[in-house]
């Protein structure tokens, strides 16, 4: 039997059967690993370990006081018999008892196996990869994911993912939503001139986030959902934020709606926000906060042998506020959008790319970011300026970096907006005739629904560079790499609202290694 397949059944068994907590948690019947495990960042020799001793962990965690010490045991094998790391971890009580563990000295492009011991407790199994070597040109598998408000649907496309083992998977933001609870059950509303119906089958638990309490909280409600876990032990991720995991249409320390939060209420709401996103998710770095300062470097290159580099970016923290206005799902233009000022990424982090792009030597250039970077024109020439569509300046700039015929196959992948798309990058978006720089992998939601869908249906006959688009489907992107092509599928949920909902192929799509776009249909 493969590593992967006892992988997959060992791991079931003690995600659905974790022995109860140590000394002091076990008197009242609390598990100590109730989130789980997760690993992050593969590098050749090294990977991030993480977990978070929460017994009670919806209600800020209900950890002892003091710093934690816990084991961690990394092993060749899922029988956990071949050793080669065993040694105690922190778990510090200011980072609610999250370990974040940089487990070193390991081979590259091989699976390895973890778990947490804390007294008599053991968390459930994690399986990792390391990335392949500098010369390696093994292909790479990716699973990238988006956007799961835990009210609008199960995680049925999490539990496939964990199924299929990925190499690797990409979280492009929207991890939680930051609002308040709504009522169960199914609604109607309009929405430019369509009824449009929504079913809520879960709640949020607790108020709209302000405070650190409030994102631990949340956070642990995510990730008590046993897909979601199961998608985290499954596989090494790499994840950076959007916008709901602080304020909706947030940009670097403006708020969505400034009139109704001052800057400093925002400022401690960001801070409270990095700090809790760092403290569930597997991160190389930790946040600095000073004062109501806060930044978490998030944007880094990781590379995977000869086959790809993947440039991680981060498009809130340092871009401009949206220009013209937040009109849904689109606004009217005006002239400040053509400000060559505006930015998504801060110049540092635009620079920062432009030497990557030129120093990498891998075949697949992938850009992984948070919003649509291509241009979508909707009817009466208007905008979504939370997208790239509000930042056109900057975007032709990386359209020039792209064209580079030097670049080798540059690819973009992007979430945000709850539909899944496929899209050629033109050169010049205001020359529909010019040739594609790059293709765009814009992935669908893992639950939350695209009510504006037909928005976007009656706006494709004047975007004929989208070559596919999903409409209000919920599910995921699956990606394999390899030195002659890159296959993308679209696996989309059949049944949302179903926890053991099966998922089936929507669409699949090829790039050609030498080619810069989509094949033709």
């Amino acid at each position: 039997m493969s590593s992967r397949r006892r992988f997959l059944l060992t791991a079931s068994g003690l995600i659905a059967a974790t022995p109860l907590a140590s000394a002091w948690a076990s008197a009242s019947g609390t598990n100590p690993f109730s989130l789980g495990v997760a690993s992050g960042c593969p590098r050749p020799d090294r990977v991030t370990l993480w977990t978070r001793i929460a017994p009670n962990p919806l209600q800020g965690g209900g950890g002892p006081v003091g710093d934690l010490s816990v084991r961690c045991r990394v092993c060749r094998d899922p029988e956990l018999t071949d050793t080669v790391i065993d040694t105690l971890v922190s778990a510090p009580a200011e980072d609610a008892h999250s370990v974040h563990f940089t487990a070193r000295g390991l081979e590259p492009h091989r699976e390895y196996f973890y778990q947490f011991y804390l007294g008599e407790d053991a968390s459930p199994m994690g399986r990792t990869r390391t990335a392949p070597a500098e010369d390696s040109d093994v292909p790479v598998r990716l699973a990238v994911a988006s956007c799961q408000h835990l009210e609008y649907g199960y995680y049925a496309a999490y539990a496939d993912m964990a199924k299929a083992v990925p190499d690797l998977i990409v979280h492009l933001g929207d991890y939680i939503y930051e609002y308040a609870p709504g009522p169960l059950g199914k609604s109607s509303s309009t929405f430019n001139g369509q009824t449009i119906e929504v079913n809520r089958v879960r709640q949020h638990a607790g108020p709209e986030l302000r405070t650190l309490w409030d994102y631990r909280n949340r956070y642990a409600q995510y990730r008590l959902d046993r897909d979601l876990q199961a998608a985290h032990a499954a596989a090494p991720w790499l994840a950076a934020f959007d916008d709901h995991e602080v304020d909706n249409n947030w940009a670097g320390y403006v708020p969505e709606d400034p009139e109704r939060q001052t800057e400093l209420e925002f400022r401690v709401r960001r801070w409270a926000a990095f700090k809790a996103y760092y403290e569930h998710m597997p991160l190389e770095h930790a946040p600095h906060l000073r004062g109501t300062s806060s930044s978490l470097r998030l944007y880094d290159r990781f590379d995977f042998g000869r086959q790809l580099s993947l440039l991680l970016l981060d498009t809130r923290q340092f871009r401009s506020d949206q220009p013209c206005g937040q009109a849904f799902p689109a606004d009217d233009d005006c002239p400040q959008r053509s400000d060559p000022r505006l930015t998504m990424t801060g110049r540092s982090q635009e620079r920062w790319l432009k030497r990557q792009l030129r120093r990498s030597d891998a075949r697949w250039k992938v850009l992984a970011q948070q919003t649509w970077f291509s241009q979508l024109r909707y009817p009466q020439a208007r905008y979504n300026m939370d997208q790239w569509d509000g930042y056109p300046a900057q975007r032709q700039r990386l359209q020039g970096m792209l064209a580079d015929p030097e670049l080798g196959n540059p690819v973009i992948l992007s979430g945000d907006w709850h539909c899944g798309a496929a899209m050629n990058v033109l050169e010049d978006f205001s020359r529909p005739e010019s040739a594609p720089v790059a293709a765009e992998l814009a992935v669908t939601s893992i639950s939350s629904p695209c009510v504006w869908a037909g928005a976007v249906s009656q706006a494709l006959p004047e975007n004929p560079h989208v070559r596919y688009f999903g409409g209000d489907a919920r599910g995921y992107l699956w990606c394999n790499v390899t030195s002659e092509a890159l296959t993308a599928q679209y696996r989309v949920v059949e049944a949302p609202e179903r926890a053991d909902s099966a998922l089936r192929l929507d669409r699949a799509l090829r790039v050609s290694a030498g080619r810069r776009g989509f094949e033709p249909a």
